[in-house]
């Protein structure tokens, strides 16, 4: 029986992590052929990529955070191919903040984590595909714009425990007193949103910005964007904090949030606008943002969160 060949694209500043060492030796003990390719520069994860699929690999394995997962995912998907001669993708997590790993419940062991990519089939998952005026752009976990895009702060590590993701924004308006919020219009079928935000997210993850929960419906199968805006604050800044600090942080959010769930999306902003796609900055006054429906092929662990439930049926089968 010819083995499985791999590839691993790792982040260079993992290369001299140990128990990532280990578990490729592991990997190969089981009869994976498994090569490494270490990224030092832009443009090495498209190459690999490219290389791998020249070669016939099986599976690409991104090795790092959620940039490198964006950087191998984009490499895969701009290509010709239909997801099915493509490659499959994992993922060891190897990140920071590793949000788009956390929420899809992905073991952030090194051979646990290519444990699973042996032992659980590829599942069908969407992308986002963003186009603005200086090309297409890709991502795999969120693109996010707005007050958690411009600023990073510190925040107490109590008020984290205790709001989580919703801490991020009280300790920016805490500390900085006052924001300037930006302006934008949001267009999709059936969905009209305009005014002043201090943040907004569209994808297909839950996660971002060291684990904010920004979208947490969403999943990664079901060809939808979730689109969640937080607005500015009505009256006073102290009286909106109390009600995020006397309620519990999804009721607090969703009273101060407009969501959608749509295929796609066009954004304009008249000043222009900064959005992060999976750690890529993009600038533009406008964007339109579309679900490309089961572009790749990833390997995920069985009751995995970001699966719909007909797919979370199918793993658990």
């Amino acid at each position: 029986m010819t083995p499985s060949r791999w590839r691993l694209i790792l982040n260079g500043k993992s290369a001299g992590n140990d128990a990532v060492r280990q578990a490729v030796a592991a990997l190969r003990g089981h009869g994976v052929a498994l090569d490494v390719r270490v990224t030092w520069e832009g443009g090495d994860g498209e190459r690999y990529v490219a290389e791998a699929v020249a070669d016939g690999v099986d599976t690409v394995v991104a090795g790092g955070g959620d940039g490198t997962l964006s950087e191998v995912a984009t490499a895969l998907a701009q290509r010709d191919e239909n997801a099915d001669a493509l490659p499959s993708l994992g993922l060891i997590p190897l990140g920071t903040a590793n949000d788009f790993a956390t929420a899809a419940a992905l073991p952030t062991d090194p051979l646990q984590a290519l444990e699973l990519i042996r032992r659980r089939p590829p599942r069908a998952i969407d992308l986002l595909r963003l186009q603005a005026p200086d090309g297409l752009h890709w991502a795999a976990n969120l693109a996010t714009g707005g007050f958690g895009t411009q600023v990073t702060l510190e925040t107490d590590p109590g008020l984290k425990k205790m709001l989580g993701g919703l801490a991020y924004f009280v300790t920016g308006i805490a500390k900085l007193g006052k924001l300037e919020p930006l302006r934008a219009r949001l267009h999709g079928e059936g969905f009209e949103w305009e005014g002043d935000f201090l943040a907004l997210a569209i994808g297909n993850g839950r996660l971002a910005g060291g684990g904010q929960v920004l979208c947490p419906d969403a999943f990664i199968d079901d060809g939808l964007l979730d689109a969640t805006v937080l607005p500015t604050f009505s009256g006073e800044v102290g009286a909106a904090m109390r009600t995020v600090l006397t309620e519990s942080e999804r009721v607090a959010f969703e009273r101060m949030t407009v969501r959608a769930q749509l295929h796609w999306v066009e954004i304009e902003s008249p000043r222009g606008l900064h959005l992060n796609l999976d750690g890529e900055p993009v600038q533009s006054p406008r964007f339109r943002i579309d679900c490309v429906p089961g572009r790749l092929r990833m390997h995920l662990p069985a009751g995995c969160p970001l699966l719909s439930a007909e797919a979370l049926a199918a793993t658990q089968g």
